[in-house]
């Protein structure tokens, strides 16, 4: 990661962005109390970040370098888990403010010095493009609020703007010991808990809004040569807003949500991109169903009082934790370009 050409700052109100033609503002709205998951108790098995230890211990030598691993630069509990998120988002954020000349500000449902920011006009008034990114345990109890919903229901009446969501994943729901044993097998990350349920704020932002999806499982997606995601299926005649224009694939993660259309109406939403499955892995509920490829990509295009448009796709495809190439830039440029 190359150094930054300015100094950091922490702790200070968001300036507002002019509107400026052609140049989009994006937003990230981190839908996740950090007392509430940093504060987790580490002895619990399930429903939490992993510590900073963890991380080291499973990836190492990954970590050894004393910028991650010396207690004294680094936190090692969960917290440092949770500022890892924080790194590998900082190139897309720096991508974005290249192309548009626009800074991203990244708000938190309740930060780490105990700020509540509701998702309100406050986030929304200089706000082009907002990411609604669901890496809250559901555990945690954070649920979008009636004025919340409004709100973006509010913004989405706005020409050109678009709605984000990337609930991660849902992994371990059945309360079978042998199914939640199965699903680790299949993704093979020993960093994810037997259980590890995410997104109550994005579900209930969904389901205020009337969004027929939810995001569902954690499947590993099969891989090409040097390890990166094999080449998505791509509903290329759907896609008339060039979402994909470009893209043959997005970065690697062990394990990634299906985000499950839950309506039988025609049109109302585009699965404009699909993940094969890494069938060479133990079998997961999901691919013993049949099923080989998982939803990566969805749009909903405008449709009655919503002039923006509502898209779908996971947190990690927007951080270098997890790789970075031609591709997944040009997916980032034509979220960035998108009118």
């Amino acid at each position: 990661m190359s150094e930054p050409k300015t100094a950091r700052t922490y702790n200070q109100d968001h300036v507002p962005r002019p509107y400026t033609p052609g140049r989009r503002r994006l937003s990230i709205y981190v839908a996740w109390s950090y007392p509430a998951e940093a504060g987790r108790d580490e002895a619990g098995l399930d429903d939490r970040f992993s510590t900073m230890t963890e991380v080291r211990r499973v990836t190492w030598p990954a970590y050894e370098d004393p910028e991650w691993s010396d207690p004294m630069r680094f936190q090692q509990g969960i917290a440092g888990g949770l500022e890892l998120f924080f790194r590998g988002w900082l190139p897309f954020q720096r991508f974005v403010q290249e192309s548009t000349g626009h800074p991203v500000p990244v708000y938190q449902r309740v930060d780490q010095a105990g700020f509540f920011t509701p998702l309100d006009e406050r986030v929304l008034a200089d706000t082009d493009t907002l990411f609604v990114w669901g890496l809250d345990h559901m555990i945690t109890g954070q649920d979008a609020t009636p004025g919340e919903i409004e709100a973006v229901r509010d913004f989405l009446t706005r020409e050109g703007t678009c709605l984000a969501l990337g609930p991660h994943h849902d992994v371990g729901s059945s309360d079978d010991l042998t199914v939640r044993q199965a699903e680790y097998d299949h993704h093979g990350d020993a960093l994810v808990p037997r259980r590890q349920r995410f997104g109550r704020y994005t579900r209930s932002l969904m389901t205020g809004l009337g969004i027929p999806v939810e995001n569902r499982y954690g499947l590993r997606p099969a891989v090409a040569a040097g390890n990166r995601s094999a080449p998505l299926t791509i509903a290329r005649d759907l896609d008339t807003k060039g979402w994909l224009k470009g893209v043959t694939s997005l970065n690697f993660h062990m394990h990634l949500p299906h985000y499950a259309v839950t309506t039988d109406e025609a049109d109302v939403v585009h699965a404009l991109g699909r993940q094969p499955i890494d069938l060479s892995r133990p079998p997961h509920p999901f691919t013993e169903a049949g099923n080989t490829e998982f939803n990566m990509f969805l749009w909903m295009p405008p449709a009655g009082d919503r002039a923006g448009d509502v898209i779908f796709a996971d947190t990690t495809i927007f951080s270098t934790l997890f790789g970075v190439d031609d591709s997944l830039r040009t997916f980032w440029n034509n979220i960035v370009s998108a009118t």
